[in-house]
């Protein structure tokens, strides 16, 4: 599977390709590999218009890897529009489920910033990011937010 990296202004990237160039998983890191080739050509362009703010929704289908579940909520969270979060319970309410459900199909999603997990909160707060609590992720998730003007 070849992967490329990008750099992000909320932390450099890995973005694993399928043989037939299709985009498989999106991976945060904290620093640029230096091994790997520079990402290029039309998803170079798409993240860096969604990081100029030119782009608030990317035109890709929702993985196929994960459970139907999994599948359900993440194209529910790909209607969440810029700019505006919704709650695990929003979601859990939608698809007739659990919230702590559909965190865990969030923390699953393999394809975050394009399917906007980070738009997902807690009814309490913030909540966590690619199941973790993790400083880090939780740094870009708030990173995220606040590029998209969302308040939570």
């Amino acid at each position: 599977m070849p992967s490329y990296s990008y750099p992000a202004p909320c932390c450099p990237l890995i973005l694993d390709f399928s043989q037939q160039q299709q985009l498989q998983a999106v991976h945060w890191q904290t620093a640029m590999s230096p091994t790997l080739p520079r990402l290029t050509g039309y998803w170079a362009q798409q993240l860096d218009a969604y990081f100029s703010g030119k782009l608030q929704t990317f035109n890709y289908p929702p993985s196929s890897a994960g459970t139907v579940f999994q599948q359900r909520v993440w194209q529910a969270i790909a209607s969440i529009p810029y700019g505006q979060v919704a709650t695990y319970g929003d979601i859990a309410r939608i698809l007739g489920s659990a919230a702590r459900a559909v965190g865990q199909a969030c923390g699953k999603n393999p394809l975050p910033i394009i399917i906007p997990c980070h738009r997902i909160v807690s009814a309490n707060g913030l909540g966590g990011f690619s199941l973790s609590n993790n400083p880090f992720e939780l740094n870009i998730k708030r990173w995220l937010l606040t590029h998209e003007g969302a308040t939570w």
